[in-house]
């Protein structure tokens, strides 16, 4: 299954990594200029990666993106674009992952589910959110 990127225009609002997305080679998807990165590093067996760490480094964004991975469940998502227009549905299952980029998202459990969310920190709370009724 390929990735689905959801936009508004030149706009991308999201983009869906299906459970069933297997690439053959490392890849990084997102481009250098978004607040997240996400790639796919591939390894054959055997092979190793060095040991390392990472030097802290300054680094300035503005806003918030979120990495959603969808461990048990299925879940119905709206994206919406910057002006809170409904843009695209989609269900996700098990499995699949998606990287919220911009404009808004609203999400209805199908089932019982477990999300596992990774963004930026520290998490400052509801007043980083604007909730809108579309």
């Amino acid at each position: 299954m390929p990735i689905e990127w959801i936009k508004d225009g030149k706009d991308v609002i999201a983009v869906i990594i299906p459970a069933g997305f297997y690439p053959d080679k490392t890849d990084f998807i997102t481009p250098p200029d978004y607040k997240q990165q996400i790639g796919f590093i591939v390894y054959k067996c055997g092979e190793s990666i060095v040991p390392h760490r990472h030097i802290p480094m300054k680094r300035s964004l503005v806003g918030t993106s979120e990495v959603l991975l969808l461990k048990s469940g299925k879940v119905e998502a709206d994206f919406y674009s910057k002006d809170k227009r409904l843009v695209a549905t989609r269900v996700l299952t098990q499995g699949d992952m998606i990287l919220l980029v911009s404009g808004g998202h609203g999400f209805r459990m199908m089932e019982d589910t477990v999300m596992v969310e990774v963004k930026q920190g520290p998490y400052i709370g509801e007043e980083e959110k604007e909730r809108f009724n579309p």
